[in-house]
């Protein structure tokens, strides 16, 4: 996706993990102007969750796959552990942002 320009994605999953990165990491400017750790963290934080997300969207493609019968609850498991994943990563984007404002 890297050969298309950066506003055809922001609709797409790469887009809003693009845009969380860019809101946080510009937030969490010192008074320097240099990054701090909090806005690197936030970037982890946004690069492992899509990672989680694409590796389990993968797995489940695959299973479904080679088993399309049980394609339902493949589907409902990896609905239910997305949310999970995304639960996790919005809390851990809330704690990094307070930790740049109290920085």
């Amino acid at each position: 996706w890297t050969d298309r320009p950066v506003a055809q994605h922001m609709g797409s999953p790469e887009g809003y993990v693009l845009r969380a990165h860019i809101a946080f990491s510009q937030s969490a400017l010192s008074k320097s102007g240099q990054k701090s750790p909090v806005a690197i963290g936030a970037g982890f934080i946004t690069w492992g969750a899509a990672s989680a997300i694409g590796k389990l969207a993968s797995s489940s493609v695959e299973g479904i796959a080679r088993q399309p019968e049980a394609a339902g609850s493949i589907r409902t498991a990896m609905i239910i552990a997305a949310a999970l994943i995304e639960g996790f990563t919005f809390f851990a984007l809330i704690v990094a942002q307070g930790a740049a404002k109290n920085a």
